[in-house]
């Protein structure tokens, strides 16, 4: 009995050992788990401050928004009211304008919408001045005031090609969309604007003062459009060479001349801006500037 005994106690201390253990881990979890709890909460309390930081801030938030409501409607009734000011005052300035006009005088074009005047015949004239300045007038009238100098060339006066070269490449574009007619407006530009720089024309002696050869033009054609292949190019050759005629009213001239290149002879094409063409507003042309009643004038339409 004696043995039963001591193996039921050992039984017991063991049973009292694990029980112990199991109670330390559980003691152990429940620090652990007291330990979350007091961070949740600390979260919890952090939470709920920032949540109470961003209403304060919504709520400021949303009395900006009022009173930058208010100020665009504030801001919105003053812009309606100068709107309605500089229109009434536009109106006032393009009648005067159209007065003065009718009166004999020259404004310039950067001041004038002549789309918007209303002008008694319809139409006004652009012009060039000594100043170079370019102004508006009605057709033919001198200015009282003398401003500007003298009238030297009318927009009207110019030839096609002249009117076209002075256009940026997208006005051309809108203008024409024929492409040697735009390569012909670019040919001219290049000749008689220093600023070009990508020049083909070539000084002209005694009765010729400048020349372009169909060989130059080419290579020019194929710097000016890219991509262009040179079989194409040759074909655009002759046909800007044929714009160029059409819109200088055929001031310039053509000329086969023989050339030599590598021991070997060919015919090659010339244009020629000869010593008597009239060209417009040139120096050496004759019937050249505003005294040269040969060019009909083209009017600038106004409104109305």
């Amino acid at each position: 009995m004696g043995d039963g005994t001591d193996r039921d106690l050992e039984s017991l201390a063991a049973e009292l050992e694990t029980l112990r253990e199991r109670n330390e881990r559980l003691a152990e979890r429940v620090e652990t788990v007291e330990d979350e709890l007091d961070r949740t909460t600390d979260r919890v309390e952090t939470l709920e401050s920032e949540n109470d930081e961003l209403r304060e801030e919504t709520d400021r938030l949303r009395d900006r928004v009022d009173d930058l409501e208010a100020e665009t409607t504030r801001t919105s009734a003053a812009v309606d009211a100068a709107h309605r000011r500089s229109g009434a005052n536009k109106s006032r300035i393009e009648e005067l304008q159209a007065r003065e006009l009718e009166k004999g005088a020259h404004l310039l074009e950067r001041n004038v919408d002549h789309c918007e005047l209303e002008i008694d015949g319809g139409h006004l004239e652009k012009i060039e001045k000594d100043d170079g300045e370019t102004y508006f007038r009605l057709p033919d009238s001198d200015d009282p005031l003398g401003r500007g100098g003298n009238v030297a060339l009318a927009h009207g006066d110019l030839l096609p090609i002249q009117q076209l070269a002075r256009m940026d490449d997208d006005m051309l574009c809108s203008t024409t969309n024929a492409l040697p007619s735009r390569l012909a407006a670019k040919l001219w530009r290049a000749r008689s604007d220093p600023t070009v720089g990508d020049d083909p024309w070539n000084d002209g002696c005694k009765t010729v003062r400048e020349y372009v050869k169909a060989s130059d033009l080419k290579h020019w054609i194929r710097r000016q459009e890219k991509g262009v292949s040179d079989s194409y190019a040759k074909k655009l050759v002759s046909r800007t060479i044929d714009a160029l005629l059409d819109l200088s009213k055929n001031r310039l001239a053509i000329r086969r001349k023989r050339e030599r290149k590598n021991g070997l002879e060919y015919t090659e094409r010339r244009v020629l801006l000869t010593a008597d063409a009239e060209i417009p507003g040139e120096a050496g042309s004759i019937g050249s500037g505003a005294d040269s009643t040969a060019l009909e004038t083209t009017a600038v339409h106004g409104g109305g």
